[in-house]
C-alpha cells in the first residue's frame, strides 16, 4: 500500500489574482483544490499501476511537518528534490533535509525535473 502525501499552506495574499480565485471557486476553496491537484498527480500513475492501493492524504502544514507526522507507520519515505545542475553539485532543499535527519524510517531522495 502507498500514502501519498501533500502538504499545502496558504498562499500570501499578493499571490491571489482574479485568475487563481477564479479556480479556487471552481474547485470549492483551497483545500478541494490541493486534493484534485494531489488526484491529477497520481492519476497517470494508478492507471500504469492500478493493483497498487494508494491512500491520498492533504494536510495544511510544513511540508516537512506534514511528512515527518505520517511516517511513524512507514516503511519507507520517498521525497522529491528538484534536479538541478549548480556549479558546486546536487543539493537537497529543507524539506527532504528536514526528513532525512528525523524520519523514524528509512527515506529515499529522488531528484525529479
Amino acid at each position: 500500500a502507498l500514502r501519498a502525501v501533500r502538504a499545502w499552506t496558504l498562499p500570501p495574499l499578493y499571490a491571489y489574482s482574479p485568475g487563481s480565485l477564479k479556480l479556487l471557486d471552481e474547485a470549492g476553496g483551497l483545500e478541494p483544490y490541493e486534493k484534485k491537484a494531489l488526484a491529477a498527480a497520481l492519476r497517470p500513475w494508478r492507471e500504469r499501476f492500478p493493483e497498487v492501493r494508494v491512500t491520498e492524504h492533504v494536510e495544511i502544514g510544513s511540508a516537512g511537518q506534514v511528512l515527518l507526522s505520517v511516517a511513524g507507520h512507514a516503511q519507507l519515505m520517498v521525497v522529491g528534490r528538484r534536479a538541478r545542475r549548480t556549479a558546486v553539485g546536487a543539493r537537497i532543499g529543507s524539506v527532504a533535509h528536514g526528513v532525512l535527519h528525523h524520519a523514524p524510517c528509512p527515506v529515499a531522495v529522488v531528484p525529479h525535473a
